[in-house]
């Protein structure tokens, strides 16, 4: 549900719902924390909704939705997407994200990615830089120079 949220551009709705699958943040207070009782890097295949364990975690390493989780945090909402030798950038935010950071590996090179959102909006890139240069498309060729490189991405 997220995914499609973030693909239809909501990127208010797509966090709130990414917030709710994540298990970092059922165990963000120390209240939360003795509920849940699980680990908070792990999805928990069970949420228990019934008394006396009411929101305790359960079953965390028989799911492969924590591969999921991640792939719906970095490709739809930070819209950091590999596809073969591209890098594609095209993020869908929370409209009050200012900015945000990450950094990827390929090979043996390294991307160093700042992604500004000046007008507040959920999507949308109106400019990609990297290393001085600027691309007329959202995608990059990556390489395996050893090299470090910086890209900067507007939205608007």
């Amino acid at each position: 549900m997220a995914w499609a949220f973030a693909k239809l551009g909501k990127g208010n709705t797509a966090e709130t719902l990414f917030q709710l699958m994540n298990p970092v943040y059922h165990s963000d207070t120390l209240l939360k924390m003795k509920r849940y009782k699980v680990e908070p890097y792990s999805v928990a295949a069970d949420i228990y909704s019934t008394p006396p364990h009411r929101g305790r975690g359960g079953w965390t390493w028989y799911t492969g939705a924590a591969g999921w989780l991640y792939r719906l945090g970095i490709e739809a909402i930070l819209g950091i997407t590999r596809k073969g030798d591209r890098l594609i950038i095209n993020p869908c935010i929370p409209e009050c994200w200012r900015e945000f950071r990450i950094t990827i590996r390929y090979d043996s090179s390294v991307y160093h990615i700042h992604v500004e959102n000046p007008e507040g909006i959920s999507n949308g890139v109106i400019s990609v830089e990297m290393d001085g240069e600027y691309f007329t498309e959202e995608d990059i060729l990556l390489d395996d120079s050893r090299a470090d490189h910086n890209i900067r991405v507007i939205m608007g």
